[in-house]
């Protein structure tokens, strides 16, 4: 067996587990955006919520172990580590915006937050797609795009979130004020972490290219 054969099936599985992450990412935003969209049964979408995220976990360290015993990886071992890392991230701020709305009880979700939490759905297609054409360094110019568009999207969150948020201080509710406060930053944490995955796949593009 030569050195390519015997290197391509490490290289289908690594890449496998970071597409399969990049899926996990899109399946919790989109299940997030159902709960903001159809705010209703909260705490089962809270703790479908939390298995999602739960899942990204365990693949974060399926990767870590791959990692530690794998001397040749299709990818820096350091980058592939900080991708899976920081789609995890992008999890566990919107796992942590869903509890949020579940534990603060919250009544109603503002209009500017179901359009953040599209924004984030976007930003996660985004992701998905430049992840899984990392296999192919030949699709660049499809992988600068995504990263482009997610670096806009992640501008657009950005403004939605310091809009809704001065609009929140017209209201009298102290109390609600806080709660949705903290709701909206983590919700934009979730676009600023897009943001970080898109950064670390332009690394690798670039050491690619």
């Amino acid at each position: 067996m030569g050195f390519k054969e015997w290197i391509i099936p490490q290289e289908k599985h690594f890449f496998k587990m970071l597409d399969t992450q990049a899926d996990v990412v899109l399946e919790g935003a989109n299940t997030l955006l159902d709960l903001v969209r159809n705010f209703d049964n909260v705490a089962e979408k809270r703790d479908l919520m939390k298995k999602i995220e739960d899942r990204g976990d365990d693949i974060v360290h399926e990767v870590a172990e791959a990692l530690n015993k794998t001397f040749v990886t299709p990818i820096d071992h350091d980058d592939m580590s900080k991708l899976a890392s920081r789609m995890d991230d992008i999890l566990d701020y919107m796992e942590s915006a869903s509890h949020r709305m579940w534990s603060y009880e919250i009544k109603r979700v503002p209009p500017e937050m179901i359009k953040l939490v599209e924004v984030l759905v976007d930003s996660a297609k985004e992701v998905n797609h430049a992840v899984k054409d990392l296999k192919n360094f030949k699709k660049k110019n499809e992988i600068v795009k995504h990263c482009i568009e997610i670096n806009r999207l992640e501008n657009i969150g950005d403004d939605i979130t310091h809009q809704a948020v001065a609009g929140l201080f017209k209201s009298a509710d102290v109390l609600e004020i806080i709660k949705l406060k903290e709701i909206y930053e983590h919700l934009e944490m979730a676009t600023d972490k897009c943001e970080d995955a898109a950064d670390v796949i332009k690394d690798i593009f670039i050491k690619h290219s």
